[in-house]
């Protein structure tokens, strides 16, 4: 047995470089045939590590499709010095792997908060809706009543784990929320918010569901943005001047958190952030901006400072490793998402690579025979990798091909419309170029339109360039296609083949034992 546990627990080490030679190496073909030897060689020690999990943590890339792990690859590896194709992210290391279906069940392409809910609930539900039943229409207060869905959060503070929140996007955004809160609408983050129906119902905005977390002894670790949900609209914020809170009914939740929790913590700036010892303390609430944090390249800038998402993660684990009973800690890269829906591919995989940076930190400080580790997405977004570039092309740049001997040419590849064009794009969005009426091919063959700027001479892989897109929406759209999972640890086995996205929540609770704990707990 201990020999099968190793092997489980090696994977993530060794498996980076498993397929494929190094890309600085000679890559002839016996080097090439050796390491998929090798891999076939690791992949017979691998055995199923069947529990129970001790811990959970769950990382959610909002709007990390496949497209965009495998171009945020090659980037990292580009940005390390390699040609990039032959790096692999830290969660790609991990020795499970399956697809995931997104759709809601009203919706073909999915909106967060139905996805996250189905994650997080084990029940696939509507889109715009948190953590309530499929039959709910959505914004309908009254007609929630008595339908919220039961988060693996909730079960895990039930059962006596400690539990934690992180992420880049607002803490009251759909996906967070899914975690703690039920509402028929995604968009009742604060008090002003909520529509008369629901204030005469007396359904709760979403800020103040956090706070008021009815289960076991509260979410011990929150931390992210969106903390203008949570102070007064009389108050100004600490960090940004001119801003104040959201809330009109006068209550600063946040001082509300310190007060309702012992020996609690509020924190908004990265001096306090680093200044907490999570020996010293139980409950820690960090807003960090007053909608969502910065983006990762962003982050030197910001007027307080903040944490990164890896250190964020760091300091969740440290103070949640203290409860003997286990935890369950939910990480969200929720920028990439809103990188995408800029049409900014740079930001969506800067963001990407941050969150495997906080995978890695994870792994680093857990062990696996005792800790499910489970890498998804909550949906997909129209983001494509196209146009035959050659081997290490920046993944952000212009495509340049091979030429009839397979070697790179010196020229960059034109389109019909006798101009350069990306790796990388969008097939809808807001980097949508006005075309010409008329315009000729390379060829000399007249086409119905070119587009208007000419790539030629843009950097392409600047921070602020936005990728041409197809069709013009003032947002980029999400994408239906299915998403990957990654897992290791115990019940990480259990990821396979294609599956609903609901089961990501069956699969927490079978690897747990969440029935027993939850029957211990309630004979003591």
């Amino acid at each position: 047995m201990k020999g099968k546990v190793f092997a489980a627990c090696i994977w993530t080490v060794v498996a980076a470089h498993a397929s494929m030679p190094h890309a600085n190496d000679a890559e002839t073909a016996a080097a090439w045939f050796a390491a998929g030897r090798e891999a076939v060689l690791r992949a017979e020690v691998l055995h199923p590590l069947r529990g129970p999990a001790r811990n959970v943590i769950l990382f959610i890339g909002d709007g990390m499709g496949i497209s965009t792990v495998t171009a945020a690859r090659i980037l990292e590896g580009q940005l390390r010095g390699g040609y990039g194709e032959e790096n692999r992210l830290s969660f790609e290391t991990l020795p499970y792997v399956a697809l995931v279906k997104t759709y809601n069940t009203n919706q073909q392409t999915p909106d967060s908060a139905g996805t996250m809910t189905a994650i997080m609930t084990g029940v696939k539900t509507k889109a715009g809706v948190v953590a309530v039943a499929p039959e709910v229409a959505r914004g309908d207060c009254a007609g929630s009543k008595g339908k919220a869905l039961t988060t693996f959060l909730e079960l895990a503070e039930q059962a006596g784990m400690a539990t934690g929140v992180v992420t880049t996007a607002r803490l009251t955004h759909a996906t967070p929320a899914a975690a703690y809160a039920h509402a028929p609408e995604r968009g009742w983050e604060s008090d002003r918010d909520l529509p008369a129906e629901a204030r005469a119902n007396g359904c709760p905005d979403i800020a103040r569901q956090l706070i008021e977390f009815p289960h076991g002894d509260g979410i011990e670790v929150v931390l992210g943005g969106g903390r203008r949900n949570f102070w007064p609209s009389d108050q100004p914020d600490p960090e940004d001047s001119g801003v104040t809170g959201a809330r009109d009914d006068g209550r600063n939740l946040a001082a509300e958190w310190v007060r309702r929790y012992p020996n609690a913590v509020f924190v908004w700036n990265q001096r306090q952030f680093d200044a907490i010892d999570p020996n010293e303390i139980k409950h820690l609430l960090g807003l960090f901006d007053p909608s969502h944090m910065e983006y990762e390249v962003d982050r030197a800038f910001d007027t307080g400072g903040e944490p990164s998402l890896s250190a964020m993660t760091a300091k969740a684990l440290d103070l949640l490793a203290r409860n003997p009973k286990g935890y369950f800690l939910v990480v969200e890269a929720g920028r990439i998402d809103h990188g995408h829906h800029a049409g900014n591919a740079y930001r969506a995989l800067t963001e990407t690579i941050e969150l495997s940076r906080a995978v890695r930190t994870a792994l680093e400080r857990v062990r696996l025979e005792e800790t499910l580790v489970i890498v998804t997405a909550d949906h997909s977004h129209v983001f494509t990798i196209a146009g035959y570039p050659t081997r290490g092309n920046p993944i952000l740049g212009k495509v340049i091909g091979n030429d009839s001997r397979g070697e790179p040419r010196r020229k960059f590849e034109l389109a019909a419309d006798g101009r350069p064009y990306t790796t990388l794009s969008y097939a809808n969005g807001r980097g949508f170029a006005l075309l010409k009426k008329e315009s000729t091919s390379p060829f000399g063959r007249p086409i119905a339109a070119g587009r208007v700027v000419d790539l030629t001479d843009v950097d392409t892989e600047h921070e602020a360039f936005h990728q041409e897109a197809l069709v013009p929406l003032f947002s980029e759209t999400h994408a239906g296609e299915d998403v990957a999972v990654y897992a290791g640890g115990p019940g990480a086995h259990l990821v396979r083949g294609v599956q609903e996205q609901h089961v990501i929540y069956h699969i927490m609770v079978r690897a747990t034992g969440m029935e027993k704990r939850l029957q211990s707990k309630g004979a003591e």
